[in-house]
């Protein structure tokens, strides 16, 4: 599944062919995502400049003059330009055609993504109950300290909540807790301040790193083959279960947390 730093690898990449070009239509070929696409996208967006390209959590938002369509890749999702016109292949959804000559293509083989329309975006009922973003002010250790006191449920799970900090996946929460020195089990009210300082310290120059780095999975948006992304060489503990820790050489093991495989190193993380 796609997470923040691949979200926003992909706001990057699609922003600079979208803002300010004008939407000729929007093609829709199958409108069965997680939720319906609107029967009205096309009536609604088509002949509207698009204004901006932002993020919030893992939800694209891209701003028209009225209303913003509200993108989410789910489980296998992408978005890339092409050509306009060019022949569609199985389970590529939906063509917003730009002026330019371009196309904004979407393409989900699971269908479990989204493309929702809002005048409110930030108030629709997907993002208005959501935590800050890591990579603002707004998100440190304090707040994962007060806000884990008398909680038994596991610290990486309780960093994967989306209503205390969004955007923290399966991939960042494991690299996080192993820079961190925490082991993903603990108890997240068993954590100490001094601890859950360092793990946002954590947070926030993985995910940076991995933005940096285009992600673990890099794509081409202009085309659409996907490549290698740069920061999966780089990972310490995520999908390494059974290897030698590259810090101390112990075997890294692996637990079942949250429906989720979790890898951590027995002897660095306490």
């Amino acid at each position: 599944m796609p997470e923040l730093p691949e979200v926003e690898t992909t706001r990057r990449g699609i922003a600079p062919h979208l803002v300010g070009q004008r939407v000729s239509r929007v093609i829709v070929r199958d409108r069965r995502l997680r939720w319906p696409i609107p029967e009205d996208l096309d009536v609604r967006l088509s002949g509207q400049k698009i204004v901006a390209v932002e993020r919030r959590a893992k939800y694209l938002l891209i701003q028209a003059e009225v209303g913003t369509l509200i993108a989410h890749l789910g489980m296998s999702g992408n978005l890339r330009l092409v050509d306009a016109g060019l022949p569609p292949l199985k389970h590529e959804h939906v063509d917003i055609e730009l002026e330019s000559g371009m196309a904004l293509r979407y393409t989900d083989p699971r269908r479990f993504g989204a493309m929702l329309w809002s005048l409110d975006p930030l108030n629709h009922e997907l993002l208005a109950r959501l935590g800050p973003e890591p990579l603002t002010e707004v998100f440190d250790g304090l707040r994962l300290f007060e806000l884990s006191r008398g909680r038994a449920m596991a610290v990486k799970p309780f960093i994967m909540d989306n209503a205390i900090v969004v955007g923290v996946g399966n991939i960042y929460a494991t690299e996080a807790l192993f820079a961190a020195g925490i082991d993903p089990r603990r108890a997240a009210g068993s954590v100490a301040k001094v601890r859950y300082i360092k793990l946002a310290i954590e947070i926030k120059r993985i995910l940076a790193a991995a933005i940096e780095r285009g992600g673990t999975t890099l794509r081409d948006f202009i085309g659409g083959d996907g490549q290698p992304g740069y920061f999966q060489q780089e990972l310490f503990a995520y999908g390494r279960g059974g290897q030698p820790c590259k810090v101390c050489g112990t075997t890294l093991r692996e637990a079942k947390l949250g429906q989720r495989a979790s890898v951590y190193c027995p002897k660095c993380q306490k």
